[in-house]
């Protein structure tokens, strides 16, 4: 008889299929309609999204896309694909490791689908981000449940919701950065990806969110979940591996859309201010990302630097992401096999 398979679904964010408008659009349309993406009321969301944001934003996102794609297509797909194997590679035969994006290609629904088809005994499903947010943990596990939830038979179900104190992922990152010596540069930003200031005050239960500037100092139960309490803390933990002070490093939010405010401080101006005040070489981490991609290929080592310049600094350094790094992969064998 043979032994039964535990399969691993690994889940990040999504891609276009190519960087042109048209797949851009495509990509743009089923992002920014997920309801936990985009929060609003439905026919608001619809009419936002549709009639406004998608048909004015995909050519100028079209044209940054080609700025990074690169002969091995997405960088986030390729990373995504290639981290995958390496931990296939890493679990051995008992193991049935794939991935797919909660947007576009390829789909929870095909991937999934493969799962289905091998009759596995569990199913791990443990989504790349780091730092636990509704609009990309919450909601690629909603979907992967969703979609499990019309099998015939439903088989053991585990799922990792966030990582980002796991000693393993923070020295990987440590462990990247080591090549830069802080000490070489003026300042350190932390820079996390963004998100409204509506969508962590709806996951508080304490009613303290955003209280006062230090309530996410600390994590404690009631702030366990919250994401910018999750991505302070994910840079205390980098900091103090790489014994960077604190009166050293900023932390800050990219990637805000529309008017409605988002959790702060933001990158940009942080950027802004530290080029003001004399700063002329700045490291930056973007530690919501295991996968380098357009927010930190682009957002970060093209944006920030030209930004940067502008206001009289000289020199933005991006520490790379996680992507294929060994360590990385071991940190993803090690959550796996916890679950076990």
């Amino acid at each position: 008889m043979n032994t039964m398979k535990t399969g691993v679904l690994l889940v990040n964010l999504g891609t276009p299929d190519s960087p042109k408008t048209k797949d851009v659009m495509k990509y743009l349309t089923q992002f920014l309609n997920d309801p936990r993406v985009i929060d609003i009321l439905p026919l608001a969301r619809l009419i936002l999204v549709n009639l406004i944001i998608v048909p004015f934003r995909s050519a100028k996102s079209a044209k940054l896309y080609k700025e990074i794609w690169t002969s091995n297509g997405s960088p986030l797909l390729y990373h995504t694909s290639q981290v995958t194997q390496e931990l296939q590679q890493s679990l051995g035969a008992d193991y049935v490791v794939d991935f797919a994006m909660r947007y576009q290609s390829p789909s929870l629904e095909s991937v999934m689908s493969k799962f289905q088809k091998l009759e596995i005994k569990k199913l791990i499903i443990l989504p790349l981000y780091p730092q636990y947010a509704s609009s990309s943990t919450g909601s690629s596990i909603q979907r992967a449940l969703e979609i499990v939830s019309k099998w015939e038979v439903v088989p053991q179900i585990e799922t990792v919701s966030e990582f980002f104190s796991n000693p393993k992922f923070i020295n990987t990152i440590a462990d990247i950065a080591s090549k830069y010596n802080h000490n070489d540069f003026d300042h350190v930003v932390f820079s996390f990806h963004g998100l409204p200031e509506r969508h962590i005050r709806k996951g508080d239960k304490s009613c303290t969110c955003l209280a006062s500037d230090s309530c996410c100092n600390t994590i404690n139960q009631n702030n366990y979940y919250c994401y910018r309490a999750e991505a302070f803390a994910t840079a205390r933990l980098i900091a103090e591996k790489l014994n960077i002070p604190s009166e050293r490093y900023t932390v800050s939010f990219q990637s805000r859309l529309g008017r409605d405010p988002w959790i702060k401080p933001y990158s940009d101006y942080v950027i802004i201010d530290k080029a003001k005040a004399g700063a002329k070489k700045l490291l930056v981490f973007s530690p919501a990302f295991v996968a380098d991609c357009l927010e930190t290929i682009y957002e970060i080592g093209v944006e920030y630097q030209e930004i940067f310049e502008e206001h009289g600094g000289e020199k933005i350094q991006l520490v790379e992401s996680l992507n294929t790094h060994p360590m990385w992969v071991e940190t993803l064998k090690e959550m796996v096999l916890a679950k076990q």
